[in-house]
Order: structure tokens, then C-alpha cells, then sequence
């Protein structure tokens, strides 16, 4: 059973979640919150496997409790609903702590995938859509000093060079089945090393890889990944 945590401050999109959350067996609804601070207070207290995070509210909004919620360091993970298109706040929410994002217009069935996705851990976001959103707003990201190797960066320490690899092409965008092909290895070997990359950078998700990535210049707009 995974337990959710509504954050909308519209009372009838609260209202159709919690309907649909509540018509399938293996999601329960733990609690709802109207605002960002209230999101904040209710998951420390109730410990839900997922919350469903709407971005713009007033007072506290989304990304502000996301990166509180992430920052207490309990079990919930956060699963933030966006315009996509419309919605500046996107990648900051990811920078925040979201393991993912929806649209908000996403049918009933691809929420209740994504709300079991990010329960599991995984990314709800395919590797090429993480991508095309971190470029669409590049222009956020900082500017690095072309003469710093960011294998310096503590976080990267750790890494072999085929891990350091993979986290390049983590950053690019691509999937496990395209880091297979290029760099010629077996997807569940590819599978190991992702999961070796995550802990060693104790990153949460695939998508928070692909932030750190950015963040140290590994990977930018139109990169092709490692050569």
C-alpha cells in the first residue's frame, strides 16, 4: 500500500486525487494539505510514501516544501505536478529534491504510475523528457570555469572511470538501453553501474544524477554525452 500526501490549494483538484487515489487498492490517501507549510508539517507527522506537490500556492509554495520536505531527510519522496510549458518553476523543483514531475493534464493512469514509480525510488521522469526540460532552462544553471576538473568535486571521488562514464551520459540524457549500445556493454550491466553512481553520489534518483551532472558541467544542452 502506498500512502500519498495531497499538497493542492485548490480544494476540488484535491477532491478528484483523493477520489482516484482512493478507487484503486494499493493507494491509500494519508493526508491533505492546502498549502506549502502545511505540506511541510503533515509529512514530518505522517511519513507518506509519496507527495503529490502542486507548485503554485500561496504563502509556501511547492518548491520551497519540497526542498524542506527532501531536506528532513525522511522517507517521503516528492512527486511535483506542473504545466510544463507554462511553469518557470520546473526545474527548480527538480533542484530542490522532486523526484520528478507530471504534467498536470497527465491521464489517471500515468499518475498512479508515476505516484508508484517514485514510491519504489525510481525517477518518474524518462532519461530524453529530464533532458529536453533541463535545456529548455539552461539558463538557470551556472557558469563553470572551463579550467576545473569536476572530478575534484568530493561527490566524484569515488567514481571509476567507467562510473564517471556513466554519469556523463546519466547527464545526456540517455537511457540504459543507449549507454548499452554506445559504450558496449550489457544493459544489466549498465543497470549495476547506475545503481553504483547513485549510491556513490548519494543521489536519490536518476534525476537528481542528471542535476548533478549540469551542476558540474558534465553534461549541457545539446552535449552528445562521453565520447
Amino acid at each position: 500500500m502506498t500512502s500519498v500526501l495531497i499538497v493542492d490549494d485548490q480544494p476540488l483538484q484535491r477532491y478528484g486525487f483523493r477520489m482516484l487515489l482512493e478507487a484503486v487498492p494499493d493507494t491509500e490517501v494519508a493526508g491533505e494539505a492546502a498549502h506549502g507549510a502545511e505540506a511541510v508539517r503533515q509529512a514530518a507527522e505522517l511519513r507518506p510514501d509519496v507527495v503529490l506537490m502542486d507548485v503554485r500556492m500561496p504563502g509556501m509554495d511547492g518548491i520551497e516544501a519540497t526542498r524542506r520536505i527532501v531536506a528532513a531527510g525522511g522517507r517521503s519522496r516528492v512527486l511535483v505536478l506542473t504545466t510544463f510549458d507554462l511553469d518557470e518553476y520546473a526545474h527548480a523543483a527538480l533542484r530542490a529534491g522532486a523526484s520528478g514531475f507530471l504534467l498536470k493534464d497527465a491521464h489517471p493512469e500515468e499518475l498512479l504510475a508515476g505516484i508508484r514509480a517514485v514510491a519504489a525510488g525510481d525517477a518518474v521522469i524518462a532519461p530524453a523528457l529530464t533532458r529536453r526540460l533541463l535545456d529548455a532552462y539552461a539558463h538557470h544553471l551556472p557558469t563553470h570555469t572551463e579550467s576545473r576538473d569536476p572530478r575534484e568535486d568530493p561527490r566524484l571521488r569515488t567514481l571509476t572511470d567507467r562510473e564517471y562514464e556513466i554519469l556523463i551520459a546519466i547527464g545526456s540524457g540517455w537511457t540504459n538501453a543507449e549507454i548499452a549500445d554506445r559504450l558496449v556493454l550489457s544493459e544489466s550491466t549498465v543497470k549495476t553501474h547506475v545503481g553504483r553512481v547513485l549510491a556513490k553520489i548519494a543521489a536519490r534518483d536518476r534525476i537528481q544524477a542528471v542535476i548533478l551532472a549540469y551542476d558540474l558541467g558534465l553534461a549541457r544542452p545539446n552535449s552528445a554525452g562521453p565520447e
